[in-house]
């Protein structure tokens, strides 16, 4: 455990002051529902999200001041700890891969002689989490999207021969796919697999025109310096790494027509089919490709802080209720270009623990408990790609199969009167009734996916647990407002272009706390429909996460 800083600012001292408050009056005879308190979110938003916590970045000092808060709250609740030797932590182990200066290099040979792309305005590549240098040459094939999925008829490797060789494919997935189901088939991971399992010595994915509408290459550019973290297992194994794939990069659209020289399509044809949701199929291309890397190491650890409420019935108490919110943020970035360099997440996701833990308060103070056992996991890792939950997903502190459901809380957007939750995930399971019913008890109504090409559901926590086999719901503010002059979708999508990922995410931001109380009021009643229905939910009918995950 770290020290806390012995500088405090005001904002937690006032934090913890109104704390002092409300527990020395919460006394008096707790009700069947007990009252949300939104004075007990604001006080946690403005402690998670100070300065002081530097941005809560995963394995900091600032993420186990923040973790260390989270507990503190369990404890007060009278929480069982379910984390790992008998406390609230479960400790995740990372490793960072930084890419060495100088470290990635990229030559196409074609035709037209030797292409040696530029780092990284033409390509980008992460470090290595499996060696601190790797290289390989080998020949090319394209594999168009380097999808195979044999529900939707589809194999991009079909008739092609890519064992020891460079798979070159296109970001992105068929169109024709169904968003979620989309997201997942169409993953940067999925693709890694399948191209392990395919025999593939290397990756190239190409940026696109299309994709150039969405983001552009050179903004992803400015994140590639980053380390890649990957937990490891129990052997020391990063997760989720293919020791058979020798190299990897992505390219830009510019710079990748060399690659197609000589063979049956061009690179520009093949873009204009992308662009205009045609068939792709790949070929063999006559270029080769030299890939290197040079890696460094380091490890650090950082916790997932686990905590139950035990079920009030005999034989459904084994059975777990599980909420999830990340307490990570992205920390500081000493190059921005603001004064302010501290990112500090109020949003993102200080909100939606703030919600979670008002949420265990009300829970615990229950007079008649729910019949089911509630598990609030609050993870690590999520800005560094979903990794703590995936790492509890993985590796649970209670059985697997006793895990019924997941109810995830990221980036609830709480700043407007909300009229309606979007719970991204539940056409997929008996969860969308659940929660349907459970948010009219309070006058909320449950809303369709506002934003189907952001596939939400592949991006949050709570794809760690589906794809672990639990039915799972990732909840957000919805749309609609109570205020006729205020529109919700406007307000939402602000956020996302001027606050999200920015120094601006803070407690200066116009936060409706009256909303947050509505949002946690909502999340309770919904654990409650989950805890207490006789029946777990389970994977609707030939759902395609339920074939493909189900335990």
């Amino acid at each position: 455990m770290k020290n806390f800083p012995v500088k405090a600012s005001a904002a937690l001292l006032m934090a913890a002051g109104l704390f002092g408050c409300n527990q020395a009056t919460e006394t008096a005879a707790t009700p069947t529902y007990p009252q949300v308190k939104e004075e007990n979110i604001k006080a946690h938003i403005a402690f998670l999200a100070d300065d002081t916590l530097e941005g809560r970045d995963t394995g900091s000092d600032g993420y186990q001041i923040a973790a260390n808060y989270v507990t503190s709250y369990f404890k007060q609740y009278g929480l069982t700890p379910m984390g790992e030797h008998g406390s609230f932590e479960q400790v995740v182990t990372f490793r960072k891969a930084f890419l060495q200066e100088n470290g990635a290099g990229l030559t196409i040979k074609s035709d037209s002689g030797e292409h040696q792309l530029t780092y990284p305005s033409e390509f980008i590549a992460s470090g290595s989490a499996l060696n601190t240098s790797s290289a390989i040459e080998s020949e090319a094939v394209f594999v168009g999207y380097g999808v195979v999925n044999k529900e939707f008829g589809l194999d991009d490797y079909a008739g092609l021969d890519v064992k020891g060789k460079v798979v070159v494919m296109l970001t992105g997935r068929p169109d024709s796919l169904p968003s979620e189901e989309g997201a997942h088939i169409g993953s940067s991971r999925e693709k890694a697999r399948i191209a392990a399992e395919q025999g593939a010595a290397g990756v190239i994915t190409l940026h696109t025109p299309k994709r150039e509408n969405v983001r552009k290459f050179e903004v992803s550019a400015k994140y590639a310096e980053g380390p890649r973290y990957s937990w490891l297992d129990k052997d020391g194994n990063p997760y989720g790494s293919y020791p058979e794939l020798k190299g990897g990069a992505y390219v830009s659209h510019e710079v990748a027509a060399p690659l197609f020289e000589g063979a049956q399509m061009s690179l520009e044809d093949i873009f204009a089919l992308d662009t205009d949701n045609k068939a792709i199929k790949g070929f063999p291309l006559k270029a080769t490709v030299a890939l290197t890397n040079e890696s460094r190491h380091e490890e650090i650890t950082s916790p997932n802080i686990v905590a139950a409420i035990e079920g009030s019935d005999p034989t459904l108490k084994d059975e777990y209720v599980v909420y999830s919110a990340h307490l990570d943020h992205i920390g500081v970035h000493e190059h921005s270009e603001h004064d302010d360099k501290i990112n500090n997440g109020a949003l993102d996701n200080a909100s939606g623990v703030s919600i979670l833990l008002e949420t265990a308060r009300m829970l615990s103070g229950m007079e008649n408990k729910p019949k089911r056992s509630v598990l609030f996991v609050v993870v690590t890792g999520e800005e560094k790609g979903l990794l703590g939950s995936s790492y509890y997903a993985q590796n649970p502190t209670v059985p697997a199969s006793k895990m019924v459901a997941n109810v995830n809380l990221d980036m609830p957007l709480i700043l407007y009167p909300f009229a309606d939750v979007i719970a991204f995930g539940s056409t997929h399971s008996t969860l969308g009734p659940i929660v349907e019913t459970a948010a009219q008890k309070i006058d909320i109504s449950l809303s369709e996916d506002p934003m189907p090409e952001q596939a939400l559901f592949t991006r949050s926590d709570h794809y760690s647990f589906v794809k672990a086999g639990v039915p799972s719901v990732f909840l957000m503010t919805g749309f609609k407002s109570k205020d006729p002059n205020i529109d919700g979708g406007k307000m939402f999508r602000e956020f996302l272009t001027t606050h999200y990922h920015n120094h601006s995410d803070e407690i200066d931001l116009p936060i409706r706390y009256d909303a947050a109380a509505s949002f946690a009021e909502v999340n309770m009643m919904i654990g409650l429909e989950i805890a207490n229905q006789a029946e777990r939910p389970k994977w609707n009918d030939g759902d395609f996460f339920g074939k493909t995950f189900a335990q």
